[in-house]
């Protein structure tokens, strides 16, 4: 775990990242405020140990900038202070800090205060949560095998590429990276309101019954929509159901359920769309044999401009080795 520390003085700083170091830590150091904030929005470190007193943006200040911008996924922060007066540390609380220590500080007080820290990230357990969620709906077609462990590999693999390349720099960040690989598993959650058999079934959908298919789209975007009432901060309830509702539309606008075109599509859903393709045509399904890699590279080819985002089909025809390599990884037993 990364523990970012903001602390203009040099000695200070130094000793702190030691301590951090020896308590099992990885140290990211910043000389003031304004550095602290820049490396907290791209590393997305869970806790902060700041100094109040610092030149520019002070340890209060970029306490609240940070709470302003976390969004669902909390951050820790411990200030360090030489202050005693009771109206300063209340003034801190109020700003968002959680814990204090004391200059200089004790490296036993740091662990201690490490710990408390991780006992609230325990708590704090929505990754599990959607993955099981996912899981659940996913034991009623068990042919799809490790499906949702591929596709959050493959939606990784494209949003590091992005970010890596500056491509939609407006919407992918490191947070974007993080949410994508958490709620991707949700894309097929409406699934659970279709009837087995239809959902089962080892043929080919006639029409009617596709036309039933289709509207796990609209069920898992009402269902995961229902939640963000409960929580509007949380981003990531956002992007998946954006991903459950808009994940078979395509780029040329033939899609379902709304028909959208081009960029009116979410980028996340984007995505996705690329990752199951690819996971459909490569795996083995009761109804059909598994792809070559080389077929199924073909047709997603095929689909650049009509059914895919032009640059998302370059994306995986640059890492289509590493798709490869996911699916080889979690190959069906």
């Amino acid at each position: 775990m990364q523990v970012l520390i903001a602390e203009d003085d040099k000695i200070s700083r130094k000793t702190l990242a030691l301590y951090i170091k020896k308590l099992g830590y990885t140290p990211l150091t910043a000389a003031d405020g304004e550095e602290a904030l820049q490396l907290w929005a791209e590393n997305r470190p869970r806790i902060i140990l700041t100094d109040w007193n610092m030149p520019g943006l002070d340890g209060v200040e970029l306490c609240t900038k940070v709470r302003e911008a976390e969004m669902d996924e909390y951050t820790y922060i411990i200030m360090i202070t030489s202050r005693d007066d009771s109206d300063d540390l209340i003034h801190g609380f109020e700003s968002g800090v959680d814990d204090y220590l004391t200059k200089p500080v004790n490296k036993a007080e740091l662990a201690v205060r490490l710990k408390s820290s991780e006992r609230i990230f325990s708590l704090q357990s929505k990754d599990t949560v959607i993955f099981a969620m996912a899981k659940l709906a996913e034991t009623r077609d068990p042919e799809t095998g490790l499906h949702l462990e591929r596709i959050q590999s493959y939606c990784k693999l494209i949003s590091e590429f992005l970010l890596k390349n500056s491509i939609y720099p407006q919407a992918v960040t490191r947070r974007f990276i993080d949410d994508i690989y958490a709620t991707s598993p949700l894309h097929d959650i409406g699934k659970v309101g279709i009837p087995d058999h239809i959902l089962l079934k080892p043929g080919r959908l006639d029409e009617r019954e596709f036309e039933i298919m289709k509207t796990h789209t609209t069920i898992g975007y009402d269902t995961l929509r229902s939640t963000i009432a409960q929580n509007p901060k949380a981003n990531f309830l956002k992007m998946s159901a954006e991903i459950a509702k808009y994940h078979h539309e395509k780029w040329d606008g033939s899609g379902y359920p709304d028909g959208l075109k081009g960029e009116d599509i979410p980028l996340a859903a984007r995505i996705l769309a690329v990752a199951d393709v690819y996971d459909a045509l490569a795996s083995k399904r009761v109804y059909k044999d598994a792809f070559s890699h080389e077929k199924t590279r073909a047709i997603i080819t095929e689909g650049k401009g009509s059914h895919f985002d032009p640059a998302l089909v370059d994306v995986f025809l640059t890492c289509q080795d590493d798709f490869a390599k996911v699916l080889e990884k979690f190959k069906e037993a």
